[in-house]
């Protein structure tokens, strides 16, 4: 048993390592990408970033009507149902905008590109690159990991405002909520670094969930299994990592 802790250990040592070496190397071709093939950044901005709209949007409106929902039914035992935009604001703002939405965007265009780039390794597509003297890195890696980067700040944004909307339809429409005071709330209560704590978030968890999309794609075994288990590893791994780093930018944050 410490025999395969140990060998257990060692190796995930060995891929964190990795994992931090291909992070570099993004890194590294990052300004070149931004410069001079800034077209295929765009371009994957509109695969990871537009085409996830919809279900962010959808499931933004639902979130904050449940939070409309909540607040109102807890604060009305206080007598606070004013507070209602103040609860649904900070919660989105701070927690679930970034939270929930670094899952959908695991979920929907963290296994596409994990699965696109697995496909293309198994077809010998990065190998023809390579022989055609084309980067593959530079190609196909660098412009994927800075759409997702750029899409996901943006996609938490979205969700946020629409979240907001729907606890307002919810509250003040359905419930009888006064308008004036469910603003007025918000305003008194959302501060400037609530913003930034959603904003370090989302561009953390669109970094962490954007890198370990490429790299399962990337490292995938070359067999329809192996690309299925890469996409099942992205959307499990980023999961988990998205939820030990909230947990973790929370706590340095109070």
């Amino acid at each position: 048993m410490f025999r395969e802790l140990y060998y257990t250990f060692v190796e995930f040592l060995r891929t964190f390592g990795a994992l931090q070496l291909f992070f570099l190397r993004l890194l590294s071709h990052s300004p070149y990408i931004i410069v001079r093939r800034f077209g295929l950044v765009v371009h994957q901005v509109h695969n990871a970033g537009a085409l996830s709209l919809v279900i962010i949007m959808v499931c933004g409106l639902f979130v904050g009507g449940v939070l409309g929902l909540q607040g109102y039914s807890n604060l009305s035992k206080f007598n606070a149902e004013d507070a209602v935009g103040a609860v649904a604001a900070l919660g989105l703002i701070k927690e679930l905008g970034p939270v929930i939405t670094a899952l959908l965007f695991s979920g929907r265009a963290g296994t596409a590109l994990a699965s696109e780039i697995g496909l293309m390794k198994a077809t010998d597509q990065l190998s023809a690159m390579e022989m055609m003297a084309i980067s593959p890195m530079q190609r196909v890696l660098v412009p994927r990991f800075l759409g997702g980067v750029i899409s996901m700040p943006l996609l938490a944004a979205v969700f946020t405002v629409v979240g907001l909307f729907g606890a307002h339809l919810v509250g003040v429409t359905l419930l009888g909520v006064d308008a004036g005071a469910f603003w007025a709330q918000m305003q008194n209560a959302v501060e400037p670094g609530d913003v930034y704590e959603g904003i370090i978030k989302s561009t953390v968890f669109g970094v962490v969930a954007s890198l370990l999309a490429v790299w399962e794609g990337y490292n995938a075994i070359p067999t329809a299994e192996g690309v299925g288990r890469a996409t099942t590893r992205t959307v499990v791994i980023t999961a988990i990592s998205i939820l030990i780093l909230d947990f973790m930018i929370t706590a340095i944050s109070i």
